[in-house]
């Protein structure tokens, strides 16, 4: 096979990928986010400790991350048909890489939420915060270089998912790569498919590490009084009442 008879075939497989990563993604932080600052504020100790609530979605979570992506694929072929019309396509092929990357991204953003200082979380309540205020001043801006490394370690598993929801014609890069590199022994297009792959994953990877590293820069040089603002910003007397309330002052 020539370059000029792979190009078309890569350019569509490219894109394909990034749809279905990109959605599938966008599904992952709108569903996982929630549930992951949600099992932080059930557990012991937690703003909103429930042991029941907590076991019963940490169950689920462990349930769907501890299942293989190729067979929860298959066991949901009978719901994907009934959200898209079809279990093939790229459209299809969205419903489980969602679901299996929700429980998947729920579980990092719990251990970025779970680094969070709780001196923090108490002088916000101190100064009469409730859970939402915690959540949103405190819990999700102080977390949120993890939350960035979190969204890019879950866009890798998710391209790695893709080529693998190839094996059941879900188009992208896996299926160019089984279609045409082993099914048809088209060497050459296997080896350039894989090298695409690294060169996406690549890129993503370090998008997502200069991203984090220049939140974690800024919050450093920012100290105690980029704390403060962030403890301010609802009340009053603003940044000097959240020094007075910790007792701290800024240099």
């Amino acid at each position: 096979m020539t370059w000029s008879e792979m190009q078309p075939l890569l350019s569509q497989a490219c894109w394909d990928t990034l749809y279905m990563v990109g959605w599938s993604t966008l599904i992952a932080i709108v569903g996982g986010l929630p549930l992951g600052v949600l099992l932080v504020l059930t557990d012991r100790g937690g703003l909103l400790q429930n042991a029941l609530v907590n076991k019963v979605i940490g169950q689920v979570v462990n349930i769907v991350r501890s299942m293989p992506f190729i067979i929860l694929m298959v066991a949901l072929m009978s719901f994907t048909r009934a959200v898209v019309g079809t279990t093939i396509g790229r459209e299809a092929a969205i419903v489980p890489l969602a679901i299996g990357a929700i429980p998947f991204f729920a579980r990092l953003v719990e251990t970025a939420v779970r680094e969070v200082d709780g001196g923090l979380v108490e002088a916000v309540q101190s100064m009469g915060g409730n859970t939402w205020t915690v959540v949103r001043k405190v819990l999700v801006p102080e977390s949120l270089p993890s939350l960035i490394s979190a969204t890019t370690t879950t866009i890798v598993a998710l391209i790695g998912y893709s080529a693998m929801a190839g094996t059941v014609g879900a188009g992208g890069l896996g299926d160019i790569a089984i279609r045409y590199g082993y099914q048809r022994f088209e060497g050459n297009l296997m080896w350039i498919t894989v090298a695409v792959l690294a060169v996406v994953i690549s890129l993503i990877q370090f998008a997502g590490d200069s991203g984090a590293r220049v939140l974690h820069r800024r919050a450093g040089k920012g100290g105690e009084p980029l704390r403060f603002r962030l403890l301010g910003g609802f009340l009053p007397g603003g940044p000097a009442a959240a020094q007075a309330a910790t007792g701290k002052t800024t240099r």
